[in-house]
């Protein structure tokens, strides 16, 4: 399963904003989450913005937490171009290309991720 950045940091904060399915399918050992490349990528812009606050070491703490990397390839950024705009964030659109592309479900709380056919865990 592919995970949303704020699903990523409510799960690394503690955060009770996670939704308890979410949390409960992150614990579970048998299911493999993967967080994106664009996540980390979203994060540090947002970061270095002043717009959240992060780790220094947030890349280590993903692995550290049992995390696999999703890298972004030309395919996923070539999928955004299928995708009808229900939604103009390009961080949150290049989560669902490669969601659609490497046929994984999300952990989002957004719930206009729906409206792309993907599945939604929440």
């Amino acid at each position: 399963m592919l995970v949303d950045t704020h699903a990523l940091l409510w799960w690394l904060s503690d955060d009770a904003a996670l939704s308890p399915a979410a949390r409960e399918a992150l614990a579970d050992p048998a299911n493999e989450p993967f967080v994106s490349a664009v996540s980390v990528w979203e994060i540090a812009i947002k970061r270095s913005l002043g717009k959240l606050t992060a780790p220094e070491d947030l890349p280590d703490l993903i692995v550290d937490e049992g995390f696999s990397w999703l890298p972004i390839t030309p395919l996923h950024a070539w999928q955004v171009r299928a995708l009808p705009v229900h939604h103009r964030d390009p961080f949150d659109r290049l989560l669902v290309a490669q969601a659609i592309s490497e046929q994984l479900p999300i952990i989002t709380a957004d719930a206009r991720f729906n409206d792309y056919g993907v599945e939604v865990r929440w």
